[in-house]
């Protein structure tokens, strides 16, 4: 039986020759470099990820008056709500603030809206309970840039506000104190894709200029790392360095209640990367804010005690072990309804049923299954939330930009957003959202590919490149685990493993060469591959006993 791709393979074009030629790297990583937009003139700063790639704090546009009414509310002993968001960038930032403010002698209050009963960003109830605290400042993370009628609320109320987000703004900027974020259109920061973390980090920064206690925010780049990597921002540029540096923070962290999640979660302080990050620890701390409470992840990067901090990581790890399993049901019951939809351009479901805290991830692995915008809906009596995953081919944030006369607020970045909409204008924010990923992605082929980084013999992964190759992590998002071809690979050995042996272990030969390979999602039984293949594959880490070693994660292989 003749094995076919899954998917179409794309295999990256050839550097130039004279980008080869640019450092002394060899052909092949100077080739991923190339794939990943590092420009020859970047070479140098990618590699050694030094913190010549940090901005000046002070390029941020509205910086300084941010500084003067911060320091300003810290003289007058104003109460100061840190108002954050309840995904894991938005409690990490709002963390981050309210520790460094501590250390100014502010007097802090942590407010983290309720992902069900607030949604997304500030709104009129939330600003409510906070003047009715005496509150005199906020300053939000992760959030706020696009809350115009929300900001001018709380002046009403006697509180200024200072916004700290990453999101794209409107045209319009509410008229706060202060209006901190990359993305304006006068920005003169030179780095546009910091995570809402590390911005509020930057706000810390120009905080603590020339004082002496600025090295203590070294410390809170653990938190830094894994807001920026949960965020799925790029890794690439300033966000390269603050994660590989907070990498190194994380895995000696002090902070007791990530030790403990670390525990829970089956990990081992020492040994974290970015993808424990996003796969592991990320969903753990984000389970928290899809059950409604974000406060709860809040206290856990906070807790001072032993007891307080195994509590915690407990309490995550159950909500998470439910997240899982209602995802699962939603998934199912989503693919079953949308089987007449998956041919459309933009794929569109809602129901009554579908719980605002995954809808998110269902839409998101909806998008990566067809490859193309997925929106899921949950119907409310009179409000509708959404929430949306995209395809590089659509920004979906200027989607609902151009549908914003309908809806009662919304915000996101191009490949991820939400809304929320009046159930009686839905159907029509539906159609405007089909009649504009038809306009936009008809006439595209945008099948489902596998990007490849380039075609090699298994005999060129020696020692020194792949020492070369870890070096180019942290990866993620802009940055991705280097993907590669081989051609006419010798199947030596195959066999099959796992509960209903799902899975499938092949040994691997060429030009002398053995290779251990799995793939954990082929399905495929081991009678059925044929003597030699052509692999598409990632290298990954195995243990031979006690000793860890470098292994082939298959993505894809078919007949050679």
């Amino acid at each position: 039986m003749k094995l076919v791709p899954r998917v179409r393979w794309h295999l990256l074009p050839s550097a130039p020759e004279a980008y080869l030629c640019a450092s002394s790297l060899p052909p092949l990583i100077a080739q991923l470099l190339y794939n990943r937009g590092v420009q020859t003139d970047e070479i140098e700063s990618f590699w050694t990820i030094d913190h010549c790639l940090e901005g000046d704090p002070f390029l941020l546009p509205d910086m300084t008056p941010a500084v003067d009414r911060i320091y300003k509310a810290l003289l007058s002993r104003e109460k100061i709500a840190i108002y954050g968001d309840f995904d894991v960038d938005g409690i990490t930032a709002t963390v981050v603030v309210a520790e460094g403010l501590s250390w100014l002698g502010g007097e802090v209050v942590p407010y983290i809206p309720d992902r069900v009963d607030e949604g997304h960003g500030l709104n009129a109830v939330a600003m409510g309970r906070l003047g009715s605290q005496g509150i005199g400042l906020i300053i939000t993370v992760d959030c706020g840039v696009s809350d115009i009628n929300e900001v001018q609320e709380a002046g009403k109320l006697g509180m200024d506000v200072v916004i700290t987000d990453h999101h794209l703004p409107f045209e319009a900027l509410p008229p706060a104190a202060a209006v901190v974020d990359a993305k304006r259109s006068d920005s003169r920061y030179p780095f546009s894709d910091l995570a809402g973390v590390g911005v509020a980090l930057k706000l810390l920064q120009a905080l603590f200029y020339r004082d002496s206690r600025k090295a203590q925010l070294r410390g809170l780049l653990d938190l830094v790392a894994l807001g920026t990597v949960a965020d799925m921002v790029p890794l690439v540029g300033e966000n390269r360095y603050l994660v590989s540096t907070g990498l190194r923070i994380l895995n000696n962290t002090r902070r007791l209640g990530l030790q403990e999640l670390i525990k829970q979660a089956g990990l081992e302080i020492g040994k974290i990367d970015a993808g424990e990050i996003s796969w592991t620890l990320g969903p753990r701390l984000n389970a928290a804010g899809r059950a409604g409470g974000a406060l709860a992840s809040y206290h856990l990067l906070t807790a001072q005690s032993l007891d307080e901090a195994h509590s915690l990581a407990a309490e995550l790890e159950r909500r998470n072990r439910e997240r899982q399993k209602l995802t699962a049901e939603v998934l199912d019951k989503v693919k079953k309804r949308i089987q007449l939809k998956a041919k459309l351009p933009v794929i569109i479901e809602g129901d009554e049923g579908y719980p605002v805290g995954v809808i998110g991830i269902v839409a998101s692995r909806l998008a990566r299954e067809f490859n193309k915008p997925v929106i899921i809906v949950n119907l409310g009596e009179e409000l509708c939330r959404g929430s949306c995953r995209s395809i590089s081919e659509f920004n979906i944030a200027l989607a609902l930009e151009e549908c914003r006369d309908l809806l009662v607020s919304f915000g996101g970045h191009p490949l991820a957003a939400g809304f929320a909409v009046k159930r009686e204008d839905l159907a029509q924010l539906e159609e405007k959202l089909m009649d504009l990923g038809t306009s936009q992605l008809s006439h595209l082929d945008i099948q489902p590919k596998l990007t490849i980084d380039a075609e090699i013999p298994l005999s060129v992964l020696n020692g020194e490149i792949l020492n070369l190759i870890q070096k180019l992590a942290p990866f993620g998002v802009g940055n991705p685990q280097p993907t590669f071809l081989s051609r006419g690979v010798e199947v030596v050995e195959s066999h099959n493993f796992g509960n209903e042996g799902e899975h499938l272990e092949l040994k691997l030969g060429q030009n002398h060469v053995t290779w251990q390979a799995f793939d954990f999602n082929s399905q495929k039984l081991a009678e059925e591959i044929p003597t030699h293949i052509d692999i598409v594959y990632q290298l990954g880490k195995g243990h031979w006993g006690d000793e860890e070693v470098l292994r082939l994660n298959l993505v894809d292989f078919a007949t050679a």
